[in-house]
C-alpha cells in the first residue's frame, strides 16, 4: 500500500521558516520524481516544486522560486521542503506526491502564515 505522510506545517510569522517532510512507503522512492503541490482555502490545487530520482533536475513555480528549497533522501524514502521568507499568500494545505501520477498525495499538512 502507497503511504505519503505529510508533516512540519505549522503557524509562522511572515519571514519565518518552515521545514516539511514526506515520508512515504509501498512503491521505491527512489524511481519516482516527486513533487509539492498546495491549495489554499477556495482555490485550485498548485503546483509547488519537483525534483527527479537523483535531484539531478529541480524546479520551483515561480512564487516561491528562491525562497523555497526541495530536497529529497532515498536512503530515508523522504522528500523534503524547506519554506523561507514565507509569506501570507503562501497559506495552504501542502501535498507531496509522485510527480507523474494524477491524485497521488497524503492527507496533507497545514501551512498558516499571519501575524
Amino acid at each position: 500500500e502507497v503511504q505519503l505522510v505529510e508533516s512540519g506545517g505549522g503557524l509562522v510569522q511572515p519571514g519565518g521558516s518552515l521545514r516539511l517532510s514526506c515520508v512515504t512507503s509501498g512503491f521505491r522512492f527512489d524511481s519516482y520524481d516527486m513533487s509539492w503541490v498546495r491549495q489554499a482555502h477556495g482555490k485550485e490545487l498548485e503546483w509547488v516544486s519537483s525534483i527527479s530520482t537523483w535531484a539531478t533536475s529541480i524546479t520551483y513555480a515561480g512564487s516561491v522560486k528562491g525562497r523555497f528549497i526541495i530536497s529529497r533522501d532515498n536512503f530515508k524514502n523522504t522528500l523534503y521542503l524547506q519554506m523561507n521568507e514565507l509569506k501570507p499568500e503562501d497559506t495552504a494545505v501542502y501535498y507531496c506526491g509522485r510527480a507523474d501520477i494524477q491524485g497521488d498525495r497524503g492527507q496533507g499538512t497545514r501551512v498558516t502564515v499571519s501575524s
